[in-house]
């Protein structure tokens, strides 16, 4: 009689065992495939040419392959017995949400790494700085007695419209040679 109840317990795991790996790889060939198609394109976009951008889809779906399927194998032990179908369904699922959450994670660090590279890629391809200055860097002062071309530390400041700004192109009212003749 325990012969046959330590038998029943084996077909329970073993059938578990054999729904989680067919359900883990079934997943993990579709996400992989999933990845692949619809990443090229991104790929592509990400390093600016066709074919590097094949070449890295294919290790990268080759690399997805190696560490889920490592995992799903390393996971598939269960050490405690399984005493009933209820009991395996739960266990089937942990697994299973497990793998899962694997396959998500792997995919947004990958989503991550590879957007990273293309905002560095196109900031070094920029011709000009990202953000246009907004204001000047205040003046260094001076020790007393040296003089600077150009700079007013501590002393009078200039008078006019823009005495720190940059001044307005052009000619400027008051300032400057005129157009009408002299009066007499």
């Amino acid at each position: 009689m325990n012969t046959f109840k330590k038998g029943v317990h084996m077909d329970i795991k073993v059938w578990m065992y054999v729904i989680y790996l067919a359900v883990s790889v079934g997943l993990t060939i579709w996400v992989a495939r999933a990845l692949s198609r619809n990443g090229q394109v991104f790929l592509e976009e990400v390093f600016a040419e066709e074919r590097l951008a094949r070449a890295v889809n294919s290790l990268l779906v080759v690399g997805f392959y190696l560490l889920n399927l490592g995992y799903v194998t390393v996971a598939m032990k269960h050490p405690d017995p399984v005493d009933s179908t209820s009991q395996a369904m739960e266990e089937l699922s942990l697994k299973i949400g497990l793998v899962l959450l694997v396959l998500g994670a792997l995919h947004f660090f990958n989503v991550f790494a590879l957007g990273r590279y293309r905002r560095n890629r196109l900031r070094q391809l920029a011709t000009h700085p990202p953000l246009a200055p907004i204001g000047r860097l205040p003046m260094p002062s001076t020790p007393p007695g040296s003089h600077m071309v150009g700079a007013y530390p501590g002393g009078p400041q200039p008078t006019g419209a823009h005495p720190a700004g940059p001044q307005p192109a052009g000619p400027q009212p008051g300032v400057g040679p005129t157009n009408n003749p002299p009066t007499r």
